[in-house]
This record gives structure tokens, sequence and C-alpha cells, in this order.
């Protein structure tokens, strides 16, 4: 593969993050958005508390836009430019044997590549290979011998990596009707806000008597332009009090309601 496959692992390189200094992430979209695992970030305390460093040297506050500890992944908002975004490729594609490669910040090292082959897969949530990683490699991107990303490396158990497909990736992000369930309702946008389509009986939400119907048009005085910057409120909120504006019926009088979160309610459907 020679030189062809020297600017495979350098792209790979530069799709790749270190978070907190001691996890990896990847660069899945040219916007800032960013996929790596829940546990990497679960020590993330408020909006300003992690840290994203690039391949460039440099360093960005990120923010969490959703986490799914069952999934054990997470996604994280950077505001950066001239970002180099990851190739999404097909999980379900890949064949025991198969040629694969893991990118990531090992004890430190940043940006190393180790290459291998897969292994086997277990029951459609783990993509097994055999290669080499270590404390760090958590969050990175595994790759095919064409550079696009089959999997988020998650961990290693008897000397197999252990990674996310991609297809799990896919499916985590394009759940856009869904708000963090830490507060319990399903949204969609709107024009003038999110409209909550379902609340979940005894959530946060229930419990400060929002209704189907109610447009959510901001948190603490900052309006909602995406489903994301609802949830980046909730993680902010998480285990506090989350001051929500909302319209309900005909009326175009915002009301403004406390919610208290439950604490550690960060978590996606």
């Amino acid at each position: 593969m020679g030189a062809a496959f020297g600017e495979i692992v350098e792209k790979l390189r530069r799709s790749t993050v270190q978070i907190n200094g001691s996890g990896s992430g990847v660069i899945w979209s040219q916007d800032g958005r960013i996929v790596t695992n829940a546990h990497v970030v679960a020590d993330a305390r408020g909006p300003d508390s992690l840290q994203v460093e690039l391949w460039d040297g440099r360093r960005l506050l990120g923010q969490i836009v959703r986490r799914d500890r069952r999934r054990d992944l997470a996604v994280l908002q950077v505001q950066a430019s001239g970002l180099v975004p990851a190739v999404a490729g097909d999980s379900d594609a890949l064949r025991v044997g198969e040629f694969v490669v893991a990118v990531g910040n090992p004890l430190g090292f940043i940006g190393a590549a180790s290459t291998g082959v897969v292994h086997r897969f277990e029951d459609r949530s783990w993509v097994v290979s055999q290669l080499r990683l270590a404390p760090g490699n958590s969050g990175g991107p595994l790759a095919n011998a064409r550079g696009e990303v089959v999997g988020i490396n998650t961990m290693i158990a008897g000397r197999l990596a252990f990674a996310i497909p991609s297809r799990s990736v896919t499916q985590f992000l394009s759940a856009q009707t869904n708000a963090d369930s830490g507060l319990g309702v399903v949204v969609r946008p709107v024009p003038v806000g999110l409209i909550i389509l379902e609340v979940i009986p005894h959530s946060p939400a229930d419990r400060a008597s929002l209704l189907q119907g109610d447009v959510l048009v901001g948190a603490g005085g900052k309006p909602f332009q995406s489903i994301q910057d609802l949830a980046i409120a909730i993680n902010a909120g998480s285990g506090g009090i989350l001051e929500l504006q909302f319209r309900r019926g005909a009326s175009a009088n915002i009301r403004t309601v406390a919610v208290q979160m439950a604490a550690a309610s960060v978590r996606a459907a």
C-alpha cells in the first residue's frame, strides 16, 4: 500500500482529536460535530469543562450535545474552521480477516496508529479486531483499508480491540426527533422553537407541568435554534434547575418554568 496507506493514516490523524488529555474523538462533520465514547466525557461537569485538542495543536472548548451511556456514545460540538471530517464507512460490509487501522492517543502518544485485522463480530454490537490499543484510544476511529471509519474504538478485552460499529453511530446521530431523555420529552423543530410531541410520565418535564403541544423557545434566556441547543442546555443543567421558556396554545406570551433535573440524567434515547 506504501504511500497511499500513509496518506490514509495521515487523513485519519487529522480527523482524530484528543479530549481532556486522556481520550480520543472523531471529527464527524465540518460544522464541528465530534463523536466519542460516553465514558470519555463521563467526568464533564459543565458546558466549559471539555478541552478538545486538534491535530494542529489548537485547543477548543467542547460542549456535549448528546450522550447515551447504554450505547457508550457521545457527540460534542466545537467552534472551529478548517476541520477535516472523517469519511463514514459501512460496518455491515466488513468481513472477518479484513484489514483495519485504529488511530488515537494511547498513553498520551498523539495520533498513534495501529493496524490489524477483523477477528469477529459480537451480536452486531461490536467489531472485534486483532490490533493493539491502549488507554487513550477510546473514542478514536477504527477504519478500513480505504480510510472509511467503520467503528469507534471503545475497549480492550483479552488482547482484542472492541469497537462500536459505524452503523450504530449513524443510528445514534440520526435520532434527531428525540431530545435528551433526561428532560423526558420528544420534540420536533418548528419555525418558532421546538414543539413537544410527547411528555414521558413522571419525568422532570412532567413534574414541571409541561404539556404536549407546548413550544420550547429557549433556556436561561438563550433562544433555541436547534435540538442540539436544547441538549446542551439539559447537559449544563444536569442535577440542578433548568429554566425553560415556552409558549402554550395560541398565546404569543412566553412563560418560564423551572425544571428540577435529576442527577446523572444525561442519556439519549
